[in-house]
């Protein structure tokens, strides 16, 4: 009896069998996937936790950091010390509804100014920060 491909007159098959090269891929491929690790790079961000007091009508006062190029920090256009920067930011969080941070560098400031600055705004626990102004230095394409 003739096997697959092959002929009964004994002659060699002269087509290539690929189905185990086919089988061994598969495994590799099942293999390959089964050991990639697990994406578990994550960054940690703290949600507002949700309260039960209505704030529709609070109008928070909105303090403003800002960082210049000549190493300065601004608090609401004032420039204060970074000792300074960490009684205004404990007097805030004294309020009875913290008010909203705002920080914002200027294009040229210190990077290193900028990272003393938010591991002072992270040390003294507030929770209303975000960063301003950002949309000056998008791109826009030009389609």
């Amino acid at each position: 009896m003739a096997m697959s491909g092959g002929r009964d007159d004994g002659s060699p098959m002269m087509e290539m069998n690929t189905t185990p090269l086919i089988d061994v891929m598969l495994v590799l491929l099942i293999m390959f996937i089964i050991t990639i690790p697990v994406a578990t790079h994550s960054v940690d961000i703290d949600l507002p936790v949700p309260s039960d007091t209505p704030t529709e009508n609070v109008d928070p006062i909105k303090n403003k950091i800002v960082l210049t190029r000549q190493d300065e920090i601004l608090w609401n256009g004032e420039p204060i010390s970074e000792n300074q920067l960490v009684a205004n930011l404990q007097q805030t969080r004294s309020f009875a509804v913290e008010p909203e941070l705002q920080f914002e560098p200027e294009p040229d400031a210190s990077y290193d100014l900028s990272a003393k600055v938010l591991n002072v705004i992270k040390g003294s626990g507030v929770t209303k920060f975000g960063f301003v102004g950002n949309e000056k230095y998008r791109q826009f394409s030009a389609d």
